[in-house]
This record gives C-alpha cells, structure tokens and sequence, in this order.
C-alpha cells in the first residue's frame, strides 16, 4: 500500500478510484489492486476502518472486551491492503464525480488544504452508512449528540461520555454501545428503546428466516447481557432533552405516563442508513426501500448503479452490516475488472461464485431487522412544531409543515427555495430523511411520492481557494487560447 500525503502525489489517471476506507472499500481496492488494476482508495478519516473498525490501527482500547471481537476483525482487511499496491489517501475529501471526455471520471479530491481533479476509468463508491436524523425537542443542546458520535469518541480517543448518561432510541447498535460504553466505565443510567411494540406484527413473518441469520445468536448475546446489566425501558413513545444552555435530564413518554431522568449526556439512535450524498450529486438513480424506510441507490446485482462505470459497494447501497459490505466490495471489484477487459464475463462469475454465496448467508434475516427497528412515526416527522430539524439553517418541524400545506410545496428542492434545508455545510444529510417525511406527511402522501434532493457538487465543503488553485484543464485553457 502507498499512502498518499500530498495532493501533489497523486498520479493523473487510476483504472478504479475507490471512494471510503471502510469493509466495502477496503476490501474493493485490496480485490482490484490484486488483480493488478492502478487502485487509488481515498477517504476523510486519518486512519482506515469506516465507522465500523473505526481507528482499528490506532485505537487506544487495549482491552479487545470492550468493542467485542467483531472490530477487532477489520485489522485482517487493513492488513490485506498493505500487501497491495494500491494508493491510499486517507484524510481526502472526494466533493465531486462527474463524467470525462475520454469515457471515464473525474473526481475532485482535497487534501491537506489543496483540491486537484484526477480521472479514472472505474469508480466504486463505498461511502458506507449514517446515523438516521433522529430530531427531539432540545436535541440541540450540548451534551446531546447521536450514539455513532460517542462510538467514535471510544474507539479514537478512548473517551467515554462523563456523568450521568441515558442512550435512546431503537436498533442493534442501541445494545451494542451500551455494551461497549459500560465495558469502557460509563455511567449509564437509562437506556429508552423506542422501538414500536406493534413491529413485532410486521416482523414476524420474517423471523422463521431470522431464526437461521447469523445476526440471531449474536444478537441474543448482546441483548442478554445489556439488559441484564443496564436498566432498560421499553416502549417508550415520545422523547425531549431538556436543559438551558446544556442538557440536563430527558422526559421520556411511555405507557400513558412520562418520567424525567437526570443526565449529563443523551445519546440518541435511530438506526442507520445509507449515505446516499455523493451517489446522487453523482446523478445515479435513487429509489425509496419501504422496509429499510430510506432512500438508496438503484444497483444490479454486481452493485452496478444507473451510470455505467459507477458502482456502489457496502451499506451505502443498503445496509446489511459489516460482513456483507466487504462482500459487496468484492463483487463491485470483480464486475469492475471485467469491465476493463481484466477477464470475461463468465470468468467473473466464477469468481464471484463463492462471494455471492456468502453474501447471501450474511443477509439472511436482515429483513426480520429493518422491519423490526422501523422508527416510530412520531420520530421520523416531529410532532412538535418547535423541533428543529435543518441545524445548518434553524429551521423547525412547524416552518416546513406549514410551507407545505400553506404554500403547496410538494419536494425537498422546492422546499429548499423557500427555506433553505438541505443548503448547508452538511448538504441535508442530518435534515433532508426529515423533511420529506414531514412533506409527505403534510399532503398525505408516501416519502417515494415526495422524492429526494437533487444534490449538486461540491458535495462536502471547500474553500474558494481550493477551487481557484486547481489546475486549469486542457478544455479550459483551448478556450483562452481561442
């Protein structure tokens, strides 16, 4: 592996740029550079791992009981892509992907405060999952911060949330951090599942499935031992931080009666989706999955999107965990080096044979899951008027049903003429799930009704100065020349 420091580094043209470090990419760029394709993996974080084996080479967490034996497996996937020579440049923001003159991409990269275009004839993008904008009443206030913040805080820094902490929300990671963050010392006083009690209904035609997932004795373990240990509260209905200038306790509705427990820190989860942002600026077709209850790419069965040459591996095509996304990356890799005349087509699928079936026993009761840990209706669109759901641009649950209804606004890009959501730093990423909810809501539609934003380039921020120091390309200067 050669790790890229310096813009200036970069080499001018890759067969396969490979976008995110985590198991899709990872194991993406280690598959393409072995099969002795030009590899540049470029991702925002110092170090490899994606969320999931987050700092797995640098974590200062000694004891391996504390994140479970699941994290420590992505030190193998690291390790495979050192023996390559592929091109890793980690602290590297990927802000635009866009089709060239010569049949390829170009993609605009950052590093280190210098912003440079590069091509290259394939791209994977595996920029994996995020946490689903979870919007309560306060959430705003410091001390409140989403439950993949204070995981990024453990496995980096080592650092777990001082005081009185409650964890709220619903899904697996729900347990798993709890677990994790008392194993490391934490102080957790409540943790509030929110889960709806009549998801069990729409489940359980899944379970038979679930009964033979790899999720399921996995998941008892962790379910056993979190409540066994931490004081859990189930169906809880309604949720609000409260607190003046930082949180101080969350009330917390649940059978009829409501119940405020003191804290220093709030911790909320709501599961996770697919990062969709560089996809769709991209211009890759987006479709509305009902049972994940999110928007993602539409891809093929090699993880192809709707632009020949774009694929998109790992949770941010879907989530189905850590396992498959390295699988999923295996097969995007695969399907990319036969589209460069590595092998044929049924060379690719011999290759692919193994991979596919393992894929499929990793995926197996993943349905029982989305359908189980489907968010309350009152979490994915606000009841309370005078929640804010667009931080960039402090704009409330109120604002958005009330531009809805009042002046017939139907999408999220029109919504963003009027209001501004979606047009901050984070380019609707922690706002844009909520606002088509609370539209769709508005006008009693379903969210596939309503649509996603239509993104734009530069999808991550970048200076002025970036964008004025880049390289002049060969159209550009033609046309000074003319």
């Amino acid at each position: 592996m050669n790790t890229i420091a310096e813009i200036g580094l970069l080499a001018e043209h890759y067969d396969i740029a490979v976008v995110g470090a985590g198991p899709a990419g990872l194991a993406a760029a280690a598959r393409a550079a072995e099969l002795g394709l030009s590899v540049l993996l470029a991702d925002e974080s110092p170090a490899p791992g994606g969320q999931i084996y987050r700092a797995i080479t640098t974590t200062p967490v000694a004891d391996r009981a504390v994140l479970g034996e699941d994290y420590w497996k992505g030190g193998a996937l690291v390790a495979r892509l050192e023996r390559t020579e592929a091109a890793y440049a980690p602290g590297c923001t990927v802000w635009s992907v866009a089709p060239d003159e010569a049949g390829g991409f170009e993609l605009g990269l950052s590093l280190n405060g210098k912003a440079r275009l590069i091509a290259a004839a394939q791209i994977i993008l595996a920029t994996g999952a995020q946490e689903r904008p979870f919007p309560i009443p306060g959430w705003t206030l410091p001390g409140v911060m989403t439950a993949g913040a204070a995981q990024i805080a453990l496995k980096s820094s080592g650092l777990v949330p001082s005081g009185r902490t409650v964890i709220a929300g619903c899904g697996p990671l729900l347990y798993l951090l709890a677990g994790q963050l008392a194993a490391a010392g934490a102080n957790i006083v409540a943790v509030l599942d929110t889960t709806p009690r009549r998801n069990w209904l729409a489940a359980i035609a899944a379970f038979p499935d679930f009964l033979r997932s790899p999720y399921l004795a996995k998941g008892l373990r962790l379910m056993t031992q979190a409540r066994r240990k931490l004081p859990f509260r189930t169906g809880v209905t309604a949720l609000a931080a409260e607190g003046a200038d930082k949180v101080t306790a969350v009330k917390a509705q649940r059978g009829g009666a409501s119940e405020t427990i003191a804290c220093e820190t709030l911790l909320l989860h709501h599961g996770v989706i697919p990062g969709i942002n560089l996809s769709n600026a991209a211009g890759c077709a987006q479709e509305f999955d009902p049972e994940q209850h999110c928007w993602t790419p539409e891809v093929d069965d090699w993880f192809a999107s709707s632009i020949p040459g774009i694929a998109i591996a790992g949770d941010g095509a879907g989530i189905g965990g850590a396992e498959s996304a390295a699988l999923r990356g295996e097969m995007a890799a695969l399907d990319a080096a036969r589209r460069l005349g590595r092998f044929s087509e049924a060379e690719r699928d011999r290759r692919a044979a193994p991979i596919r079936g393992a894929l499929a026993r990793s995926l197996r009761g993943r349905r029982f899951l989305d359908l189980l840990y489907r968010p309350a209706e009152t979490f994915l669109a606000p009841p309370a008027d005078e929640t804010i759901v667009c931080r960039c641009e402090e704009i409330t649950a109120g604002q958005i049903r009330d531009t809805a209804s009042r002046l017939g606004v139907t999408g999220p890009n029109q919504m963003k003429a009027f209001l501004r959501c979606g047009m901050g730093p984070c380019q609707g990423r922690l706002c844009g799930p909520t606002v088509v909810e609370l539209i769709a809501q508005a006008h009693g539609v379903s969210p596939a009704e309503v649509g996603y934003s239509r993104l734009r380039p530069p999808v991550k921020p970048i200076t002025l100065a970036e964008l004025a120091a880049l390289p002049p390309t060969d159209a550009a200067v033609k046309a000074v020349v003319r």
